[in-house]
This record gives C-alpha cells, sequence and structure tokens, in this order.
C-alpha cells in the first residue's frame, strides 16, 4: 500500500516536472526529468508503468502537444536505467548506458532537426551568443567595463565560433549530468520503497584507466601539429576532447584526496573541500594525472603503516 501511493506521487511529479519545462525553471527541471520515469519503471511491472505514465502524457497532451515530444525524449533513458535497475546492475553500469541513451537522442534530435526542419546551428548560436554578449557591449560602452575596455563584434564572433565548436562537450557533459544526478536520487528513493540498488563505489576507490594518460598526450600532440595546418576535424577533437580529460583528472585528483583523508584519518569534510582549488585551479588536475601514472596510493598506504 505505501508503494502504491508513493508512485502516484511520483506520477504528480512527474506530471509537475513536464510542465514546468516551458517555464524560466526548465534549465533546471529538465535534469530531474528522467528520475520519476526510472523510479517508475523499477518499482512497477510494465502494465503498472503504463497505467501511472499514461494519465500524465494525456494530461499533458491537452495542454500543449509539444508536451508529448518532451515527454518522450526523457522516456526512453528513464526506462534504460530502470530496466538495469531492476536486474541489479552495477551503479556504473547504469550510469555508462543511460548517459549513452541520451547522448544518442540528442544526436538523433540534432540531425532530424537539421534534415527536416532546416535547423541552422550556426545561425541558431550565433543568436544565443549575441543575445547574450549584447548587455556586455552596453555596458562596455556607456560605463567602463572591465577598466575601459568595451566588448566588440568581433569578440562576440570569436565566442560564437568556440562554442559551436564545443556543441559536442555540451552535449556530452549534459548527458553525464542529467544521468549523475538521475542516479543520485533515484537511488536512496527506491530504497527507501525497500528496492535495493547499487551504489557507486566509494570517493576513495576512484580509479579511472590508466590509458587517460595516452589519449591526454595523443590531443596535446594533435593540438601542436595543428597549429599550422588548421584542420577543422582535429581542432573540434582537440577542443572538446581537451576539458573532458581535464574534468576525468579532476574526478581521480578527487578521489586520491578521499583516499588520502581515509588513510589519515582525516576529518570527511576535508577531501570535500578540496574540489573547491581542484575546480578553480586548473593545474590541480597534475594530482589526478599523477595519481594514474605512479602507485601513489600504495606509497601513501605502505607510509602509513
Amino acid at each position: 500500500m505505501k508503494q502504491r501511493y508513493t508512485t502516484v506521487v511520483w506520477s504528480i511529479i512527474y506530471l509537475l516536472l513536464l510542465l514546468s519545462l516551458l517555464t524560466p525553471f526548465s534549465m533546471i527541471t529538465a535534469f530531474l526529468l528522467v528520475v520519476p520515469v526510472a523510479l517508475l519503471f523499477t518499482a512497477l511491472n510494465n502494465k503498472s508503468f503504463i497505467l501511472h505514465i499514461a494519465p500524465v502524457w494525456l494530461a499533458i497532451a491537452l495542454i500543449h502537444p509539444v508536451y508529448l515530444v518532451m515527454a518522450a525524449f526523457f522516456l526512453i533513458p528513464g526506462i534504460v536505467m530502470g530496466s538495469l535497475y531492476r536486474k541489479r546492475a552495477p551503479a556504473m553500469k547504469v550510469l555508462r548506458f543511460g548517459m549513452s541513451a541520451l547522448l544518442a537522442e540528442l544526436l538523433i534530435l540534432l540531425v532530424v532537426a537539421t534534415a527536416f526542419f532546416q535547423l541552422n546551428l550556426n545561425e541558431y548560436v550565433d543568436e544565443i551568443v549575441k543575445i547574450t554578449t549584447d548587455p556586455l557591449r552596453e555596458m562596455g560602452v556607456s560605463g567602463g567595463f572591465t577598466g575601459g575596455m568595451t566588448w566588440t563584434a568581433e569578440q562576440t564572433e570569436a565566442l560564437s565560433r568556440m562554442t559551436m565548436l564545443m556543441v559536442p562537450f555540451a552535449m556530452i557533459v549534459s548527458s553525464f549530468l542529467i544521468t549523475v544526478v538521475t542516479h543520485a536520487i533515484a537511488r536512496p528513493a527506491l530504497n527507501r520503497m525497500d528496492i535495493a540498488v547499487p551504489s557507486l563505489k566509494p570517493a576513495r576507490e576512484w580509479m579511472l584507466p590508466r590509458s587517460l594518460i595516452w589519449y591526454y598526450l595523443l590531443v596535446v600532440i594533435l593540438d601542436f601539429a595543428n597549429q599550422d595546418s588548421g584542420n577543422r576535424f582535429i581542432q573540434v577533437l582537440v577542443v572538446n576532447a581537451t576539458p573532458l580529460l581535464q574534468m576525468c583528472f579532476m574526478i581521480q585528483a578527487l578521489g586520491f584526496f578521499f583516499f588520502l583523508a581515509h588513510t589519515r584519518k582525516w576529518h570527511p569534510v576535508i577531501p570535500v573541500l578540496t574540489a573547491i582549488p581542484i575546480v578553480l585551479f586548473p593545474p590541480m588536475i597534475i594530482i589526478g594525472i599523477l595519481d594514474l601514472v605512479f602507485p601513489l596510493r600504495q606509497a601513501f598506504s605502505k607510509n602509513n603503516r
């Protein structure tokens, strides 16, 4: 009875989240829309899942058909993650498949919009960047923004080019964040419903593949070699792969500090605080790189003994 009440509540939450997509809160609620689908698909059998979802879809269809498109988009990754939760798959596998489903959908959506709806991504990005930077130009002209320097049209154009180059990075990071947020909320919610779902390994045990070092070295070489040739494909590869690999090294560095705190019996808040300098000062990724290249953890474990 308690589980039935809880699933009805999550159906209502699902409806409210869908309705929020046409409001100013959509940038936040979009990261939560996979949660109710994954949770309901895990907790219910297929027939009950449809009975919970159908009224929500009917309600949003009566309000505006565009809600159905948005609901269908977030439905697929929710079902993918929910089906893996049903099988008690490892958390990392759930995240990997959920992220892949979202990324594949984004790519398909981009292809369909370009081929059938004449979406010009270049023009769209230019317009967004222009809307964003126009206030900067006005502030610069009227108030000496940034020490008397004005935001020029050339800077807007350069920002637009860079934004266009980093569209793949934005798609990957968005898919990753939505999946992580979904797991972070769905897992404890399912546990409260007496549905055991595997958790991620403790942060102190995070260890990424050592091959990332070779990928990073390859990207650095490609960046150096492409400075004269100006190959656009290599440029897109370097611009997107560099921040992605740096994010991986940040995660590795954070895992190292959690390991160090656990080994040295530090206060639990200390490794959390280390996330601030790791994010704010990019050179800190060298700690993550060293942790992958050298057996630092084994060395600290031996010293602790």
